[in-house]
């Protein structure tokens, strides 16, 4: 059984109440929501959140009965990987059939298709990795124009190659982690305690679709993009 996932925390000092914000005509989370119910391929849906008004929201859509989040689950600090944990344990204990696989969709990030939904799990079940993760291609790479500062303040190419790097063309390709579709092996999710300890495969998505929500210019950003989606597919 395939288990989908949704994580929307309550607070965010970025964009405040994001998660359940109005977006193009409904909450933000409704649109990964409307994904995840609408995938024949999917046998259960849950929500973890810190927020009653989210969970009552998504258990009446058909979400598992988990309840509310552990506090320690809910702060600034908390990161994804104790959140699916939980999500996991807390979802199977009321499951008929073992999860086969653990799909997470972030909230933040809605420009996603539904097709990117069934690649990383046509991915995941033809490459049998620990874990699939949403990558695009960076948009600046540490080999050619990324720099930092040494301990004088003078820039430096972050990662300098032998005889340098004068062409983007010629640095190694480098991928960004796109906060929006995983695919995980369970037995992977309980065992490992952080995302990169096993083999974690990326599946490329297009930069576009790739925007996460995460301040009041990327929300407005999303929300013409995603109003220009629908106005496209109504034309």
């Amino acid at each position: 059984m395939i288990l989908g996932h949704i994580g929307a925390r309550k607070g965010s000092k970025g964009v405040p109440g994001k998660n359940f914000r109005p977006i193009c005509g409904k909450p933000l989370i409704d649109w990964s929501l409307d994904q995840l119910f609408a995938n024949p391929r999917i046998g259960a849906v849950v929500v973890s959140t810190d927020d009653p008004a989210i969970y009552d929201h998504a258990v009446a859509r058909g979400a598992l009965k988990i309840g509310l989040r552990p506090a320690h689950l809910a702060t600034d600090s908390a990161g994804k990987w104790g959140v699916w944990q939980h999500a996991l344990e807390a979802s199977q204990a009321l499951l008929p059939a073992p999860v086969t696989a653990f799909l997470d969709l972030d909230c933040t990030s809605p420009l996603r298709e539904d097709a990117d939904i069934d690649r990383a799990l046509d991915l995941f079940a033809k490459e049998r990795p620990d874990m699939v993760m949403s990558c695009c291609e960076a948009r600046k790479n540490p080999y050619f124009n990324l720099v930092e500062p040494d301990a004088t303040g003078a820039l430096h190419v972050s990662k300098p190659l032998p005889g340098g790097v004068v062409a983007r063309q010629q640095a190694p390709v480098v991928y960004e982690h796109a906060a929006s579709t995983y695919v995980l092996d369970p037995a992977y999710l309980r065992r490992a305690e952080s995302l990169y300890e096993g083999r974690v495969i990326p599946y490329l998505m297009e930069p576009e679709r790739c925007v996460d929500i995460d301040t009041e210019f990327d929300f407005r950003l999303v929300e013409f993009l995603l109003k220009s989606r629908l106005e496209s597919r109504d034309a």
